[in-house]
């Protein structure tokens, strides 16, 4: 070992357990399988370097480990994707120590418009303060490591940034804007303050004043400012529907569906045939008067409802579209949708997590159509007390889609409009109206708390602007 690492090893014990590191370190069976070659664990590493006072050059490390040139390579690799993951720290000069002996934070950059920021820090510490100069290089949602630089006037950490482990943003939507031979890309979204120039060659198509998607080749840093290319030419700024383009841009929402996704959902079929009311572990419940009832502007129908009296009280049916019928683990259709997440609305537009044919076909509890559900039986008494559960697979039939207007004008206002064609579900809804109140009654008994926050629907005027946003009425 050399005179550095001589200087940096305060503990002997240390030293000792490196050189006998294939038998000391406990993971080392399982890295030595799954890289085909013997490999210290990061958990080793960390806890050998915690050992030492200063930083270790890899060679040190390598010759403290007695590594051989092949196995050198393994931990270079692995010091590289340590200090990515910010679990290492490498100084100015080659040399790797733990982040936390270096009175490093680790977290996530949140810009403001202004210009200056403040840093997140993943271990749930107070935010650190960083100013203009420090955010000149970084852009909103990066990961970083930052030092504890002071405190400022104000009585803030102020941080001083030590190394990006991680840029948030791929691509960057905005608007285009040409002076002269210069050409930048200003962004929509307003914590990212900084225009990203783009040079004559990456403009295709794009004109003065028109919103952009720009992906960007490199990232600005100090003294110059970020780079890019356009990738797609949303429209005019103005442009009916713009405001969704650019949000559904600037969030990198999957707009697209793989191949292999649009293959499994083709596969599927139109219907449900009639001989699923007869499978095995199904219950046939085309015969129960089942209702959707959404809000007038539901895209899909998710939920049905049935209740009918019984001698304690009623008998709740709740049920759901099976999509585990069609989605099954590991496939296509379900790595897509874990990759989505959810569906995301939009006033007059969504993008679904599972493709048409599910979403607003099979999976969808439309009218007078067979549908595959999962479905929970409850047996309520008078006081609201659920006394029996039961779940069930089964197929379905709804017998209508009913809107909350339409029922709350029937039950509670007294309205008949359209009344004439509930004869079939009518005692349900009844029903259905007296459970909710047994179910309101005993959750005031319990004490819950009713939030009565206010819901907003968005007005559209000509050409798809927004003209006003108004209280719906609960």
């Amino acid at each position: 070992m050399n005179k550095r690492a001589d200087q940096a090893g305060d503990s002997s014990a240390a030293r000792s357990r490196a050189a006998r590191w294939r038998e000391t370190d406990p993971e080392h069976a399982r890295e030595a399988q799954k890289y085909a070659q013997p490999m210290p664990s990061r958990r080793f590493l960390m806890d050998l370097l915690a050992d030492f006072a200063s930083p270790l050059k890899a060679t040190e490390l390598a010759r403290m480990l007695e590594l051989d040139e092949t196995e050198q390579g393994g931990l270079q690799t692995r010091l590289g994707a340590m200090v990515r993951d910010g679990q290492l720290v490498r100084d100015r000069r080659g040399g790797y120590g733990l982040a936390e002996r270096m009175n490093l934070v680790r977290g996530r950059i949140s810009a403001h418009p202004n210009g200056f920021g403040f840093l997140l820090p993943e271990d749930g510490s107070d935010d650190l303060f960083l100013a203009p100069r420090q955010m000149r290089s970084l852009m909103h949602g990066d990961r970083v490591l930052a030092r504890v630089a002071g405190i400022d006037h104000r009585g803030r950490r102020e941080g001083a940034l030590v190394e990006i482990l991680e840029r948030q943003h791929r691509t960057l939507v905005g608007r285009f804007s040409v002076d002269g031979e210069l050409a930048w890309m200003r962004p929509d979204d307003k914590r990212l303050p900084q225009d990203v120039m783009v040079h004559e060659p990456d403009r295709g198509e794009a004109a003065h004043g028109q919103m952009v998607v720009v992906e960007l080749t490199s990232y600005p840093d100090k003294r110059q400012p970020a780079v890019g290319r356009i990738v797609e030419v949303l429209g005019d700024h103005m442009a009916p529907g713009m405001e969704i383009d650019v949000a559904i841009r600037a969030h990198e929402l999957p707009v697209d569906w793989p191949a292999e996704v649009l293959a499994e959902a083709d596969g599927l079929p139109d219907s449900v045939p009639k001989s699923a009311r007869a499978e095995k572990g199904r219950e046939d419940l085309t015969g129960v008067p089942l209702v959707t009832i959404d809000g007038a502007d539901a895209r899909d129908f998710d939920d049905a409802v049935f209740a009918e009296p019984t001698a304690s009280g009623w008998r709740l049916l709740v049920a759901i579209a099976d999509v585990s019928a069609y989605v099954v683990p590991g496939n296509a259709l379900d790595r897509e949708a874990r990759k989505r997440g959810n569906s995301v609305y939009f006033p007059e537009r969504v993008v679904p997590m599972l493709p048409e044919a599910l979403s607003n076909g099979l999976c969808s509890l439309n009218p007078e159509v067979d549908r595959l559900c999962v479905a929970c039986e409850m047996l309520i008494d008078r006081d609201g007390k659920v006394k029996r559960t039961r779940f069930l697979r089964g197929v379905m039939r709804s017998a209508a889609r009913l809107t909350y207007d339409t029922v709350y004008d029937w039950l509670w206002q007294g309205k008949a409009t359209g009344k004439e064609h509930a004869a079939p579900y009518w005692d349900s809804l009844q029903a259905l109206a007296d459970v909710y109140r047994a179910l309101a009654t005993q959750r005031r008994r319990r004490g819950a708390i009713d939030f009565e926050t206010v819901e907003t629907r968005i007005v559209f005027g000509q050409e798809r602007k927004i003209e006003r946003i108004v209280a719906v009425e609960r």
